[in-house]
């Protein structure tokens, strides 16, 4: 009940994560995601249900609002945000742990220099088709995330879009990843090696603990170099046609918005977000600047609806 968690990324790997610790009785558990509820996460997002997509609720507040239902005791602070260099501190500030749910090598580099930096354990966690892996970082006595991967991986990788995701290839890898996570919670320490999964062939691998790169730029150099980047790229969403856009710093008027996009498209709207359907293209617009366009995995063409749409 003592514990301070916090889960990056509400999706496949963090929706069972939080139901897991919620479950456990983890005191206190904070939720950062930046993505909302369809109908097509259900397959392999255990905590949510058709009426969360319904309402087109954003993922954290989706769990937030689950959990309080499985275990009122847990207090669940849910962030719709995206983690970027500018808020890390902010979103993450007094976690003990983090655990990996998210789809991009962008934010795990984020996310090891920042644990590296300030000496927060974490807990890398991944799946893709019917395979996962899992790695504990135990900053100044494990390898981290930049001691195995130095640089983010080269040529076209498979990802949830082009290689679909077994639900139970996430379920497993979060399942790992919650262990290791309880583990250090009442005992202050991890069993670390690189574990790795394919639920389709049965291969189950654990390599013991990986050593340090001594040339590693994050751990051993000390240059963070993710947590100086104050711009956000356009991101194509794993499994989805859809590209995040996130050009203002300045939050916007969801309200007044509305008023300005309904003559030119169909308007739902929440506290949380609003959403605007024109032909072959959705946009989902979040208080804080940020921008989902469903329709395309262009970067380009997303770019030009926010300029034509939100403002450029």
């Amino acid at each position: 009940m003592d514990a301070s968690v916090a889960i990056v990324g509400c999706g496949a790997l963090g929706s069972f994560q939080a139901a897991a610790l919620a479950r456990a009785g983890t005191g206190k558990i904070r939720i950062v995601d930046r993505d909302y509820v369809e109908l097509s996460n259900l397959q392999r997002q255990w905590l949510f249900d058709e009426c969360d997509a319904a309402e087109g609720l954003p993922k954290a507040e989706a769990a937030r609002r689950q959990i309080a239902r499985i275990n009122a005791g847990v207090q669940v602070q849910a962030e719709v945000a995206d983690l970027t260099a500018t808020n890390i501190d902010d979103l993450l500030e007094g976690a003990e742990l983090i655990l990996d749910g998210t789809d991009n090598f962008e934010t795990r580099y984020l996310l090891n220099d920042y644990c590296v930096r300030g000496g927060i354990p974490w807990i890398y966690g991944g799946a893709v088709g019917s395979y996962g892996i899992v790695m504990p970082v135990i900053p100044g006595r494990t390898a981290c995330f930049a001691c195995l991967y130095p640089e983010p991986p080269s040529g076209v990788q498979p990802t949830c879009e082009t290689s679909g995701v077994l639900g139970t290839a996430t379920s497993l890898v979060a399942s790992l990843q919650v262990s290791a996570a309880l583990r250090w919670i009442v005992t202050g320490d991890m069993l670390v090696s690189i574990t790795t999964a394919d639920v389709w062939t049965g291969d189950l691998r654990r390599i013991a603990e990986p050593g340090r790169d001594p040339g590693c730029r994050a751990c051993v150099r000390r240059e963070f170099t993710w947590l100086e980047r104050r711009r956000r790229a356009p991101i194509s969403m794993c499994g989805r046609d859809a590209v995040q856009i996130h050009e203002m710093s300045r939050p916007l008027d969801l309200v007044e918005l509305a008023d300005r996009l309904r003559p030119l498209g169909q308007i739902r709207a929440n506290e949380f977000a609003l959403r605007f359907e024109i032909p072959s293209y959705v946009m989902t617009v979040f208080p804080d600047g940020r921008v989902i366009v469903k329709g395309t995995t262009d970067p380009g063409i997303a770019r030009s609806l926010y300029a034509r749409y939100i403002g450029a």
